[in-house]
C-alpha cells in the first residue's frame, strides 16, 4: 500500500497513524467493509480509478474469499518487517 493508500484509510477507518492501522488488523478480523475500503485504497494507491461504490458490486475472483486474502497480503507487504532486520 503506498502512504497515500495509508493516509486514506487512516482517514476512512477514522484511526489517529499507522500503529493504530496495524493493530486494527492484526488480530485477523475484517469486515467485509473493511475489505472494500483497503482493496478501494491499494487500487487506487496503484493507479486505478475505482470507487468503494464500484468495488462493493465487482465481481472479485475467488468470491468474498479471494477479496480477503489479497487483502491479507496487502497488509502482510505494508506491515512485515524486512527481512534484513
Amino acid at each position: 500500500l503506498t502512504l497515500g493508500a495509508l493516509a486514506e484509510l487512516e482517514a476512512k477507518l477514522q484511526l489517529d497513524d499507522l500503529n493504530g492501522l496495524g493493530k486494527r488488523f492484526e488480530a485477523g478480523h475484517i469486515s467485509a467493509r473493511d475489505i472494500i475500503v483497503i482493496l478501494g485504497a491499494g487500487l487506487r494507491g496503484a493507479g486505478h480509478a475505482i470507487s468503494d461504490q464500484d468495488l462493493e458490486s465487482a465481481q472479485i475472483a475467488g468470491g468474498a474469499l479471494g477479496a480477503a486474502k489479497a487483502v491479507a497480503q496487502l497488509l502482510h507487504l505494508t506491515f512485515a518487517a524486512p527481512l534484513d532486520q
